[in-house]
């Protein structure tokens, strides 16, 4: 009989403090939820400034092609950026070699035409031309709602080699980018 009790008393206090643990768990994931909810609405704040103030960058982790073919890659040497009127669009999908050292293309030039602009929603578009040496093209981000998250499409204007880069938008002083070789 001693023993059932022992055993009775052992079990209780296991249920006990398993149900502590689990209501401990879910108070932490909760807390963690909320944590990370306002570290996105600070992020879509510095990226919002970030676009009104044209001094950004995308700064890629995923490459989508002409026809849905994607790529992950590295958010370091994939990014578009704007900065003092200059922009730049590097793509490094591959490893070494390529007309900018990294496997890849960058080509920089003149932005014109910027333009923003924020939907009832919450997302934001902007927009803008590059006209350099190496690159014609129609620059469109979106940015969205609630998070520094984005994408944006590169439509140069001589041919339908379309590209889509997807990412996070952060203010320009803050991207750790390492741009290669430019044409």
């Amino acid at each position: 009989m001693n023993r059932l009790i022992v055993i009775m008393t052992v079990l209780l206090v296991a249920i006990a403090a398993s149900a502590q643990t689990k209501a401990e768990r879910d108070a932490r994931r909760k807390e963690q939820k909320r944590l990370e909810a306002i570290q996105d609405s600070i992020n879509h704040v510095k990226a919002v400034y970030a676009l009104e103030n044209m001094d950004f960058v995308l700064a890629a982790d995923q490459l989508q092609f002409k026809r849905g073919r994607s790529a992950f890659v590295s958010s370091s040497t994939n990014f578009v950026s704007l900065s003092d009127g200059m922009a730049v669009v590097q793509v490094a999908s591959y490893r070494g070699g390529g007309p900018n050292g990294l496997g890849g293309i960058t080509v920089e030039g003149r932005a014109s035409g910027m333009n923003i602009k924020t939907d009832k929603k919450g997302t934001v578009y902007f927009s803008m031309h590059v006209s350099g040496v190496g690159i014609s093209a129609s620059v469109r981000i979106t940015l969205f709602k609630g998070s520094n998250e984005a994408s944006v499409e590169v439509n140069p204007n001589f041919h339908s080699n379309r590209i889509t880069l997807r990412g996070k938008l952060l203010p320009y002083s803050e991207a750790g980018v390492f741009k290669g070789f430019a044409r």
